[in-house]
C-alpha cells in the first residue's frame, strides 16, 4: 500500500499499521467479490490504491480541521467509495451507505463486518425514495456521492439528506464551470449555497480534479427529490424548475 501511504501523507493523513491492513483486506475482498458481481472496472493493485482509495481520502480536503465525528451518508455507494475509506481513517463517524442494488449492498454489509467497522448502516433503495423517509431526511452533516452524473441532477438526489448547517461534497473531474453554472438554480431551490470549488493537486492524479462544496442553508421543499429517474431525465434547469 505504498502508493496509498505516500499519497495520504501529502493529504496530511498518517495511516496506522492497522489502517493499512484494513485497506489490504478491503482490496482483496473487492477483487474477490468483483469476480461474481460488477463492483468496479478498476482492479489493479496500484490503480485501486490511487483511483479508489486515495481519491476517496481526498474528500478530507473539504472537511473542517479536527472534525472527526459526524453523520455521513454516501449516496450510491457502489463498492463503498468514498464512504468506507473515510470510515477507516475516521472511525468515529456515523456512516450510512445508500445503495440501490441488493448485491452491491450485500458486499457493503460483508466488507463492513470484515473490517470490523462500527456505526455503519447499509440502506438498500434509491435516493429518490429514501430521501423522503423521516429517519434520513435532513439528518446528515456530510453528504457524499461519487456518482458519475451532472451536478444539476446530483444536488436533487443529495441535498434532501443534508441537515441545515451541513454540506454536500461532490467529486468532479475536468472542466466544472459549465456544470456549476447549469446547477446554480437547482442548488438554491433545494436549499443549498455554493461554498467553494476546491482543486485537488496530487501528483498521483491525472487531469483536473475538484471538490464542489455546497452548504445546506435552508430546508429542501418536500416535493424534492422527484420520483425515481426524474432528476436525471428532467434535471432542474431554470426553464424546467417549475415542472
Amino acid at each position: 500500500m505504498e502508493r496509498l501511504i505516500s499519497g495520504a501523507g501529502r493529504l496530511g493523513l498518517q495511516l496506522s499499521p492497522g489502517q493499512v491492513e484494513q485497506f489490504e483486506v478491503y482490496y482483496r475482498e473487492l477483487v474477490n467479490w468483483n469476480r461474481r458481481i460488477n463492483l468496479t472496472a478498476i482492479t489493479g493493485y496500484e490503480e485501486v490504491q490511487i483511483k479508489h482509495f486515495l481519491d476517496s481520502l481526498a474528500v478530507t480536503l473539504a472537511l473542517k480541521p479536527g472534525d472527526k465525528s459526524f453523520r455521513l451518508i454516501d449516496v450510491g455507494s457502489g463498492a463503498g467509495l468514498p464512504g468506507i475509506p473515510l470510515k477507516i481513517i475516521m472511525p468515529d463517524i456515523k456512516l450510512t451507505l445508500l445503495e440501490a442494488t441488493a448485491k452491491k449492498a450485500a458486499f457493503l454489509d460483508h466488507i463492513s463486518q470484515k473490517l470490523g467497522l462500527k456505526d455503519v448502516a447499509v440502506v438498500v433503495g434509491r435516493a429518490e425514495d429514501i430521501a423522503h423517509r423521516e429517519q434520513y431526511r435532513e439528518q446528515f452533516d456530510i453528504v457524499l456521492s461519487r456518482a458519475v452524473a451532472p451536478l444539476v441532477s446530483l444536488v436533487e438526489l443529495t441535498l434532501p439528506f443534508c441537515a441545515i448547517g451541513g454540506c454536500f461534497i461532490a467529486q468532479k473531474k475536468g472542466a466544472v464551470d459549465p456544470e456549476l453554472s447549469q446547477a446554480t438554480g437547482a442548488v438554491g431551490r433545494l436549499g443549498g449555497k455554493l461554498r467553494e470549488r476546491k482543486r485537488i493537486e496530487l501528483a498521483e492524479f491525472s487531469g483536473k480534479r475538484w471538490l464542489i462544496v455546497i452548504d445546506k442553508v435552508s430546508p429542501t421543499p418536500e416535493t424534492y427529490p422527484r420520483r425515481a429517474g426524474i432528476p436525471q431525465k428532467r434535471p432542474l434547469l431554470d426553464k424546467q424548475a417549475k415542472q
